[in-house]
């Protein structure tokens, strides 16, 4: 069990292929990462994770409530300062999702390979977080000289539906791909 985990999960499930067949790849499933504290999308992702039969791992500091479903992890990764970012830079790899409004976090993420998409549904991609990191860092420079810079938009309505379109295209992405991959790999 995972530090911290309410529910035994492995790192990656099943790593092994199956005995009946010892030449073909086992895929592991993708699995969503949610970065909680903070996430106002967390039904919609227990929804399209339902749907598409994913395994979710809910991150927060301390334990938040979740569905009762044995698709959905909870994970208080504890209250230091990044412990619930860690937690899941540690494990998102190449195949899954991670989703969140936290740039650092997307960034380790990302060069981990996995992919990220935010909130409001913006994806965060190998050549925008460059440049959202350094736009960040002078935001937070400008905040602690003390410019007064405003905060973050709202999240409105149609932040929501463009979030459940773009995890909706990156789960069907990342399945064509690994489709692609087993079928490459079988011929």
């Amino acid at each position: 069990m995972h530090p911290g985990s309410s529910r035994c999960f492995p790192k990656h499930p099943l790593r092994s292929p199956p005995k009946s067949q010892p030449m073909t790849p086992f895929l592991n499933p993708t699995r969503i990462y949610v970065d909680a504290d903070a996430c106002p999308v967390k039904d919609e992702i227990y929804r399209v994770a339902a749907r598409h039969g994913l395994p979710v791992s809910v991150v927060a500091g301390n334990f938040i409530r979740v569905p009762q479903d044995p698709m959905i992890e909870r994970v208080a990764a504890g209250s230091g300062m990044d412990a619930a970012d860690d937690w899941i830079a540690e494990r998102a790899g190449k195949g899954d999702i991670v989703v969140t409004s936290d740039i650092p976090l997307a960034s380790r993420c990302i060069k981990a390979g996995a992919e990220v998409i935010a909130p409001n549904g913006k994806p965060f991609t190998e050549q925008s977080i460059g440049m959202t990191l350094a736009v960040r860092n002078l935001m937070t420079d400008l905040r602690s000289s003390g410019e007064v810079t405003g905060g973050p938009k709202s999240f409105a309505a149609r932040d929501r539906s463009a979030f459940l379109s773009a995890l909706d295209q990156t789960i069907r992405r990342i399945q064509r791909q690994r489709a692609e991959q087993s079928a490459q790999k079988q011929s």
